[in-house]
């Protein structure tokens, strides 16, 4: 019998993930650091019915979302952050 192919998050050290972070440019950081939040906020915002404000700042954040993911494609195409897939 064979596993699913299935990837299980494993826990990347400080020292490795300062190292990581070290070798990559500050604004594709900061960039990832934006999508993840952007993404974050979408997701707040899922439901049926959303009045005006929510709807707002929804769009707000998927704007945001996209102008993160855009410097990000730009450096790496699979770096792209979705506001719907799971962690």
């Amino acid at each position: 019998m064979t596993a699913p192919h299935v990837l299980v998050p494993v826990p990347i050290p400080d020292r490795v993930a300062a190292l990581i972070g070290s070798c990559t440019p500050a604004h594709i950081l900061q960039a990832e650091f934006d999508a993840d939040c952007a993404a974050r906020e979408v997701r707040r915002f899922r439901g049926p019915r959303l009045d005006a404000e929510d709807q707002a700042d929804r769009e707000q954040a998927l704007s945001e979302l996209a102008r993160a993911n855009k410097v990000l494609s730009a450096h790496h195409p699979h770096f792209v952050v979705r506001p719907y897939e799971s962690w």
